[in-house]
């Protein structure tokens, strides 16, 4: 019996020498002056994924985490109420836990929600 959710395997290149090609995917609207590339979607209460870019000074209002929210940054630098993560910085917020973020200069993410998030 197979309980995994109903969306296919995809195998990603996120980097091609070194350097993320943000101009290979094919990116949609998010929020204003977020774009993303989803990458699966379970339904309004499962998991979901999706490569996020944010365009300078963009930002996402306050929201809480329904379920664990994995953040890896993998151009630039994105900020919190805790701090400044640059390139490299994995985050892992737990259920439970509240934060607006923003991005003065740009950045790309790669984000994993396990549940949905609830904007405050």
């Amino acid at each position: 019996m197979n309980d995994a959710p109903d969306f296919p395997s995809r195998i990603l290149t996120l980097f091609q020498n070194g350097a993320f090609d943000v101009a290979a995917w094919h990116w949609e609207p998010f929020r204003e002056g977020v774009e993303q590339v989803p990458l699966y979607d379970a339904g309004p209460d499962g998991p979901r994924a999706a490569l996020l870019r944010y365009a300078p000074g963009a930002s996402v209002p306050a929201h809480a985490h329904e379920g664990y929210e994995h953040i890896l940054v993998l151009q630039g630098v994105q900020q919190d109420e805790r701090g400044h993560y640059a390139s490299g910085t994995l985050l892992v917020n737990a259920p439970g836990s509240c934060h607006a973020v923003q991005s003065p200069l740009g950045c790309v993410v790669l984000a994993i929600w396990a549940r949905p998030v609830r904007f405050l």
